[in-house]
This record gives C-alpha cells, sequence and structure tokens, in this order.
C-alpha cells in the first residue's frame, strides 16, 4: 500500500485538492486512458486566417472556391455531466477501528474523482444529504468552481436520520440532461424506496453508480464481551454479547450486500463497496476499470 494514499493520512490532510491531485496522479499512471469522456470539439464558424494560426485549421477546400483563406473554429463541449450525491446521515460518522469515518472516505474519493472529471473538461455537481437535500452545487466545469466544490465537501459533518428517496429523486432531477449519478452512502435506508429513485434514474437516462461505503468493523463485528452499541441516528442502545450475536449478525449482514448487489445489478447501476481501510487509489482504480470494462453508455 502506498503510505501517501493510506485513508488515514489523507483523511488528516485538510487540502482536499491536494488529496485529489495526489489520488489522481497515482490512479491514472496506471491506466493508459481514462473511462470518462473529456472534451470533445464541435465546429463553430470561420473566420478569415490571420498570421499565426494554425495550418491544420485552414479549410483547404473552401480556399479553393473562394480564394480566400479561412480558418475553422471549433467550440469545447462538455460530454459528461456529473453529480454526486453524498450521504452526510449520523450514521456516515462511524469510524471503527480504522480510524477513518465513512463520511471522511466518501469526501476522500469525491475529492479525487471531482478533480478527475474537471481535469477532462466534465461538469462536476454535488448534491449533500440526510433526510432532504442539504446543499446543492450545479454541476458546472472550471477550476474555481471545483475549488468551490471541494470546500463544501471538506464542511460536510454527518449527523441526523436518513431518510434518501427524495433526496435522490431531486438530484435525478437537477441535471439538466443526461448524466452520470454517483452516489456516496453506506445504504442504511428503506431498501425499497432508495432502489425505486436509483432504477427512476436510469429510466430518465443517466447513468447511476453507486459507492457503498463501509468499516470492515460493520461487516465482522469484531466485539468481545457484553457491549452496549448504539444506533447513531436514532440513538437508541441494546446491550448484547458480541460472541454471541455475530453469526446472525454476519448473515444478515452478508445478506444486506447481497441484496444491494443484486438490485443494483438488476438495473444496470454500477455497484462498489468501498471499505474505508482500503487505499483510496484502488478503489478509484477499480471503478474507473469497470467503467472501461462496461464501455460507453448505451
Amino acid at each position: 500500500m502506498t503510505p501517501a494514499l493510506d485513508p488515514r493520512v489523507l483523511s488528516a490532510i485538510s487540502d482536499l485538492e491536494l488529496v485529489a491531485r495526489v489520488t489522481v496522479d497515482g490512479t491514472i499512471a496506471g491506466l493508459h486512458r481514462s473511462p470518462f469522456h473529456g472534451y470533445s470539439a464541435e465546429f463553430s464558424q470561420y473566420r478569415p486566417y490571420r498570421a499565426g494560426d494554425d495550418f491544420k485549421y485552414v479549410d483547404w477546400k473552401l480556399y479553393a472556391r473562394t480564394d480566400r483563406v479561412y480558418t475553422k473554429q471549433f467550440r469545447e463541449t462538455t460530454n459528461l455531466l456529473a453529480l454526486m450525491a453524498v450521504d452526510a446521515s449520523a450514521s456516515m460518522g462511524y469510524a471503527g477501528t480504522t480510524g477513518v469515518t465513512k463520511a471522511s472516505y466518501a469526501q476522500l474519493l469525491g475529492a479525487a474523482l471531482a478533480h478527475l472529471l474537471s481535469g477532462q473538461g466534465d461538469g462536476i455537481g454535488l448534491v449533500v444529504y440526510d433526510t432532504a437535500v442539504r446543499q446543492f452545487i450545479p454541476s458546472r466545469t472550471g477550476r474555481s468552481h471545483v475549488r468551490s466544490l471541494l470546500v463544501a465537501l471538506s464542511r460536510l459533518e454527518p449527523g441526523g436520520p436518513t431518510a434518501a428517496a427524495s433526496a435522490l429523486r431531486r438530484a435525478s432531477e437537477l441535471l439538466k440532461r443526461r448524466g452520470l449519478i454517483i452516489v456516496f452512502s453506506d445504504l442504511y435506508d428503506d431498501e425499497d424506496a432508495v432502489e425505486r429513485e436509483l432504477r427512476r434514474a436510469v429510466r430518465m437516462g443517466h447513468e447511476v453508480a453507486v459507492f457503498h461505503v463501509l468499516t470492515p468493523d460493520e461487516v465482522t463485528l469484531e466485539l468481545t464481551g457484553e457491549v452496549e452499541v448504539e444506533d447513531l441516528e436514532s440513538r437508541q442502545t441494546i446491550l448484547t454479547r458480541g460472541s454471541a450475536v455475530r453469526p446472525e449478525y454476519q448473515r444478515r449482514f452478508g445478506e444486506f450486500l447481497e441484496r444491494w448487489r443484486m438490485r443494483c445489478a438488476a438495473h444496470g447501476i454500477d455497484y462498489m463497496r468501498a471499505f474505508t481501510n482500503a487505499p483510496l487509489d484502488d478503489t478509484l482504480r477499480g471503478f474507473l476499470l469497470r467503467r472501461r470494462a462496461a464501455g460507453p453508455p448505451r
């Protein structure tokens, strides 16, 4: 594991722009090309040739017809509009033994993706939600825009209960044309309602990707002796013995993970588990390679 990309190290850096650059540079170095689309050139207009213009943009056929030298001008267009939807409910504040909260990992991963997409000329925006949309930044291009988005991510503080369905519905409507919605959540929510809104987004023509952000502790429940467990959102507590409930807990949690994998697969949603102890560049590279293998959107 590259020390610079250890989630514990990255989460201690307050400059998300630096984190994004380091992560993306480390990831893309191992990829020959990006699976995102970047800029495309769309013809805009002709203008008379000026000294110093590149000859490759001269329209020689037009010159043959008019005996005048014109160059082509192009307008760069954004191929992709992306919107990150980040769960900021209280359960995302859990860190476990890794020392990195799920919210922090989502912030780091989101910053890296924002940097990557923006660097390719794609538009990127942000929705922060719990029971409703807390904050919305429209999808745009530009370095200053990305900086404002990273500032918003850095200020994210998890708290409150979760009810993502209405926020995800709103997110799918906020993209003004077909685009990519990237969800970062632990998915501790009404599964049917969330699935319904993700499916709706797909039917609207959006690509949807889900990063299922979890700590390793949540999967294994490595608790010993009698422990008091608190629900971070409802604040309800129960007293239990870890070793006694662990087998049943692991079985149910495994079913929970498999349900989400199957739900997403059924609707063509890119589902990826993102564990907070995993090097950030590994998670990002896995996502990019999966998109490459899937090919361009239909």
